[in-house]
């Protein structure tokens, strides 16, 4: 699926590449994410966040909890109001002790896209992460980058990273997106936004 001579090519954009092939087969990954939603519904560390859906796909071994709490979100930085103080979030995430699939995965499709980029790439968490219609998360940083899949989108989701936005196609394209600067990710569309968001920890 993903080899690890993928070539991965930079864009027009500062804090984006990607895979110069398109080796994800979206409506597989699709299916299997409207199955598990069907069956268990998603997560969240905060009912009160109402625009934060997430399905984790990993965990640390043997350990229901790792995909709990703060763990679904992960620790970033903010600047929640109009004062120039950066404020830190949420404890920080063993994301390399994130080894083992959720049971729930295990023989899918998502495992072996999860496998693939494990043998591409150093990786840590890996999530399903949706977006409802028109809503955005908050303008932050994370400590790592990003790999995204994206699985349903439309013409109106936007990452916007530092003064750049680009718009993802959901086309079998990976992407990685340097999250170390500050973004946030709107849904301008009509429509449920859902990536399949895997960190990406540096070797």
């Amino acid at each position: 699926m993903i080899k690890n001579d993928s070539i991965i090519v930079n864009t027009k954009y500062k804090y984006l590449e990607h895979t110069l092939n398109k080796p994800i087969d979206i409506p597989r990954l699709w299916n299997e994410y409207i199955w598990f939603l069907d069956d268990y519904g998603t997560v969240t560390d905060d009912p009160s966040i109402i625009d934060f859906n997430a399905i984790c796909l990993n965990r640390k071994p043997g350990d229901e909890k790792s995909i709990t709490g703060g763990n679904v979100r992960g620790k970033y930085w903010t600047y929640p109001t109009d004062a120039p103080v950066e404020q830190e979030r949420l404890p920080y995430v063993d994301e390399e002790s994130y080894t083992e699939i959720c049971p729930e995965f295990e023989g899918t499709y998502t495992e072996e896209v999860i496998k693939s980029l494990a043998s591409r790439w150093k990786i840590g968490r890996a999530r399903f992460l949706m977006k409802p219609p028109r809503s955005c998360l908050s303008w932050h940083r994370d400590p790592e980058r990003r790999i995204h899949i994206p699985v349903k989108t439309n013409l109106g989701c936007r990452m916007v990273i530092e003064e750049e936005a680009f718009h993802m196609p959901a086309n079998g394209t990976i992407y990685i997106t340097d999250n170390r600067v500050y973004h946030n990710f709107f849904n301008g569309g009509e429509e449920n936004r859902v990536h399949l968001v895997v960190t990406l920890l540096e070797k």
